[in-house]
This record gives C-alpha cells, structure tokens and sequence, in this order.
C-alpha cells in the first residue's frame, strides 16, 4: 500500500513525498482513514512507528484552511521535547497549508506564547501544565476545538498529568473528535478512555507491551561501582569488538546521575551532553541538536527528557541504570531502530537490578540474554574530579590504570 492509497490530498502527498517516504507504516495504513472519516480512535503504537503522521496528516486535512483565531485541533503531550517534536512534524507536512500551529510548555517564558496565541492560532500544542495555567488565566480560548490528540497517553498517566487532564477536557465542547495515542494498553489508559473516546475505532500495530521487533537486546553484569568504566570501554571498543560507538542514546535513572555520567564520558575523551528537566530548554534544544549534528557521541538522559526525541538512525541505546518500571524499558528502547533501521540496546545490569530485568522480561514476555562481559580497563579518567590543593606531589601523580576482566558467571 502507498500513502496515495490512503485517501490524502496532493499537497500532503507532496509534503510526505519530500520526506522521501512513499510507503506508510502500519500504524499510519490503520488510523489515517478513520481519522479521515471523523471517528473516535484508540491506538496502541510504540515510538518510531510513524504513530505522529498517523494524526498529523489526516487533521492537516481535516482542517483546510485557516480560520479565525481559536484553535480547532488541540494536541496534548507530556514533554516539552515530543511537543516540539509535533510542531516539527505539523509545520513540515503541513508546508503547503496556510494553517497557523502554536506550541505550549513550560521552561520558557510564556510571554511569546501568549502573543501567538493572541495572533491567532489553528493547531495548538501543548504540556498539560502550561496549557492550564494559561487557560486558568484566560489567555486559551477553547470553543472552537473540534479534535482532541492525546499522545504519549501512558506517558502523561505516569507523570501525573490526569487529573490537569480532566480539567481541560471539561473546559472543551461535548462535540469533537478524540484520538489517543498509547505505547501500553494499561488498566488506566482503558479507563481514561473509556471516558473520553466514543464508539472508537481500536488500531493495535504491535502486541501489548511488546517491544521494538528490530532491537537486538543484551545485558551486561557488572558491579554498580564499575559501569561507567565499562561504559567508556564500550564507547572506545564496542560490544563484541566491532569497533567503537559513534552514537549511543544513554539511559540515567536521575538527572544528578545523568550530570556525574555525562561529566565522567567528557573526561574519558567521549563528547557528551545531558538533557534533564532541570536544564533550560534552551540548553535542551542545543544538546539534541549537536547531537543529531554528530557533534556529540553520547547524549544522557533521564526518562522523562527522554521523550519526543526523534533521532534517525540511532544505533544504540544504553540503560546505564535499569527502570523500576518494566513499560519505560520499552518506551528507551524504542528511541533506536527507527524508520526500518536496526538497533541495539544494552543493559548494565549491576546484582540489586537483576529483579528489574526479570520484571521487564515477564512484562515483555521475551529474554534479554546477558552476553559475555568484556574485559575492560578502569580508569581515572571516569572518576569524579577531586580537589588537590593539600595533596603532595607524589600524591597528584596520576594513578596506572588497571585492567580488569570480570568473573565467570557460576
């Protein structure tokens, strides 16, 4: 099936076709005519399927022209970088268009989101947060929205968005369509949208709470004190000796964890950055920037910056520390093998993890073999920088390094 089998304008065949894509994803084959046709949808997609496309077409179709200055399609994510990421996505297709798109959340001055929003708007996207806070303060005027998105929904379920999830939706009209977009089919995802949705049409591309078919999975044992040096071995050496990483997306569990690490590869040699909630967006933007530019070797982030990074042909992910909560390993994973690529993803999996690995593992219903860990050298060069204007001489002289190659496992 091409994307001209699935009833798009030319405009937006054009714009897609300019994307150099001409087959669309399953995903995108299942929701796009639906959406077309004004039905309720609930979609169960993981990221890196095209799941953005698979609403963003159909409604910049949906939508024509531009028309007053209200917004008619509201548009709910639960990161600053997946908003983004949307907006990205909306100005890109939609290039051919003459809608207005906008985008919410918080991290940033508000002032120029009020100005947009006060100059007219189409497409609004927005962070639950931000967007209450403004509309609580009358600067979001709801009465003209006819289509809802909620993506990510599982995401923004985690983070607690909820219940500033009911106060929007009240502040909507009854009459409008509802897409909801989930990675999980969850008890609570059910609910929510047994609340919201009516009479919709249900899209399942992939087995609940499988993971990316396309990932080669493996796990490493290592002691907690020892990953950062096995991490910088495999940054220079790879994993089976197939040479060193170029890139590799790694996976702290907090945002001090993710500036120690970050810190730690920096002065093994390895350009890196880390991306946080505490970082401006600014800082966050640049970061993702140099890294899609190649600038940088390994970006470190924490699970909740995590999302809406669209990185092409990422090779590889890395859970420096594995997640409490086996659904995040499939949201991390999922950032590589993107857009039919193949990707890998690698466990540092110290003895207090090895629970959580057995979670994931049910959870998915797949192994994640432990291959062979491989020798590796423990440097200073990963360790924290210590002050030394007491120390003697024959103290600051830099430490041999050891090497060390870990016990068979009994």
């Amino acid at each position: 099936m091409k994307f001209n089998d699935l009833g798009l304008e030319p405009g937006l065949l054009s714009a897609v076709a300019d994307r150099g894509y001409d087959t669309p994803t399953p995903i995108q084959v299942e929701a796009i005519p639906p959406v077309l046709a004004g039905r309720d949808l609930l979609a169960g997609a993981q990221t890196g399927t095209g799941k953005t496309a698979a609403f963003v077409l159909p409604l910049l179709q949906i939508l024509r022209a531009a028309s007053g200055r209200a917004p008619r399609v509201l548009i709910l994510a639960p990161t600053r970088e997946l908003a983004a990421q949307i907006l990205e996505s909306i100005r890109t297709y939609g290039v051919r268009k003459n809608l207005r798109a906008r985008v919410i959340f918080g991290g940033v001055g508000e002032q120029p989101q009020i100005e947009g929003l006060r100059s007219g708007c189409d497409i609004l996207v927005a962070t639950p947060g931000r967007l209450l806070d403004l509309a609580n303060r009358g600067f979001v005027d709801f009465s003209q929205v006819k289509h809802l998105v909620l993506d990510e929904a599982d995401r923004m379920l985690d983070m607690g968005f909820i219940h500033d999830i009911k106060r929007i939706i009240k502040l909507l009209p009854a009459q409008r369509q509802n897409l909801m977009f989930s990675a999980t089919y969850t008890p609570d995802i059910r609910v929510l949208a047994s609340r919201i949705l009516k009479n919709p049409v249900q899209v399942e591309v992939t087995p609940p709470n499988s993971t990316v078919e396309r990932v080669v999975q493996r796990a490493f044992r290592v002691a907690k004190d020892d990953k950062r040096h096995l991490l910088v071995h495999l940054f220079q050496n790879g994993a089976n000796g197939e040479g060193r990483w170029h890139q590799a997306l790694v996976f702290t569990r907090t945002k001090h964890g993710a500036n120690r690490l970050s810190e730690q590869l920096e002065r093994a040699g390895i350009r890196s950055a880390a991306i946080h909630g505490n970082k401006s967006q600014a800082a966050r933007t640049r970061a993702l920037a140099d890294f899609k530019a190649g600038k940088l070797t390994a970006l470190v982030a924490t699970e909740v910056a995590s999302r809406g990074l669209d990185i092409r042909e990422l090779p590889q992910v890395v859970n420096y520390d594995m997640p409490h909560v086996p659904e995040d390993y499939v949201h991390r994973i999922g950032r590589t093998a993107r857009a039919g690529n193949d990707g890998h993803a690698v466990s540092l999996v110290s003895d207090d993890e090895t629970s959580l690995l057995r979670d994931i593992e049910r959870t998915m219903r797949q192994a994640v073999p432990f291959a062979p860990t491989p020798a590796f050298a423990r440097t200073n060069h990963a360790e924290p920088v210590r002050r030394m204007e007491h120390a003697s001489p024959a103290r600051r002289a830099a430490k041999p390094t050891r090497h060390f190659r870990p016990r068979r496992a009994v």
